[in-house]
């Protein structure tokens, strides 16, 4: 007996939906929203609308600041064979404690 797996065609695109999780500790919080301040500032893909909603955001939520730092075009522009497709992210605080053996990944607050 002979069994059949349907491949995709050798052209025929295909996806893969890469999913990464990272816990960061904000060490200096004032030093994380001026850094991302600038980043927004010198991000020549925002419009002026875009711009302003993502200062403001960064004023209410330091926190949030990280999320101006992740380049998935960076991430995965070297990879020969490879074309970003889609990529979206955000960041959350969360409850960490690395001492906590029944601390859960994947519980966002």
């Amino acid at each position: 007996m002979t069994s059949s797996i349907d491949l995709p065609e050798q052209d025929a695109p295909r996806y893969v939906r890469l999913t990464i999780e990272l816990i960061a500790e904000i060490t200096d919080e004032q030093a994380l929203k001026a850094a991302a301040l600038t980043q927004v500032a010198d991000d020549e893909y925002l419009d002026d609308e875009e711009r302003a909603q993502a200062v403001e955001a960064i004023e209410v939520d330091p926190t949030g600041s990280l999320a101006h730092f992740v380049d998935p075009v960076a991430l995965l522009g070297g990879v020969p064979g490879v074309e970003l497709a889609s990529a979206t992210w955000e960041s959350a605080t969360t409850d960490y404690d690395p001492d906590d053996e029944g601390w859960d990944e994947y519980e966002v607050k």
